[in-house]
């Protein structure tokens, strides 16, 4: 009796691993640990979920997918090696954005919470207001408060659709800084558009103030914020 009962619940736990492969294969987005256990209907705890998740991981190493833990969830998708295959079939490139952009979503990723105000200490000019929206149309910032100063102005940070497009699950996860946040912007472009036609010597010019130290300790206290 008690070997058929633990053979049942290795088959369950088989079946419940087959569904979930079969829903990241072909979800349109990521799925959180909520999506998968509603997937099962509640009937595995995440302990065992994350468990199957990790077999999953471990099934697909060194083949053309992999399944990744962002920021939202999991999901599959290609390895760094196919992208160059992958291209291929489409052709057209990705819209391209400036390098104020660029600069601006990398001064917010790696020094948030930021206002306006900081961006432009940092950069030494003026961020004009469709800088901010394009990059908030595009779903990477977000107002996430506001600073309690004269004015109020809005405080910034980046989103969970910034991370998943970076394929990654955490600020903490984000390259360390090497050459300042010119580098930064330019590493990504590289990652956010597939832009290879950039050119190292246009994260180099002197377009910023001199950084200062507080550069890293404000990446080390993002890399702590909840992902609500």
């Amino acid at each position: 009796m008690h070997s058929r009962n633990l053979h049942s619940e290795l088959m369950n736990t088989h079946e419940a691993k087959v569904v979930i492969e079969a829903a990241l294969l072909t979800a349109e987005q990521p799925l959180s640990m909520p999506d998968l256990r509603r997937l099962l209907d509640d009937e595995l705890n995440a302990d065992t979920v994350r468990v199957l998740l990790d077999q999953l991981r471990s099934d697909w190493a060194g083949r053309g997918l992999e399944l990744a833990a962002l920021s939202s969830g999991w999901r599959f998708q290609s390895t760094p090696a196919m992208r160059h295959y992958l291209d291929r079939l489409n052709p057209e490139r990705p819209p391209r954005y400036s390098r104020a952009v660029m600069e601006t979503l990398a001064i917010i990723a790696y020094r948030q919470p930021v206002t306006r105000g900081d961006i432009e200490d940092v950069r030494g000019v003026t961020v004009s207001s469709s800088v901010i929206r394009t990059l908030e149309e595009r779903g990477w910032i977000e107002v996430i408060g506001h600073r309690e100063v004269p004015g109020r102005p809005a405080v910034f940070g980046t989103t969970k659709e910034f991370l998943d497009d970076l394929g990654l699950g955490s600020l903490a996860a984000l390259p360390p800084l090497q050459e300042g946040i010119g580098d930064a912007s330019l590493e990504l472009e590289l990652q956010l558009t597939g832009a290879s036609d950039v050119t190292s010597e246009q994260a180099t010019r002197p377009i910023f103030k001199p950084l200062s130290a507080a550069v890293e300790p404000a990446r080390s206290q993002t890399a702590s914020l909840p992902m609500s």
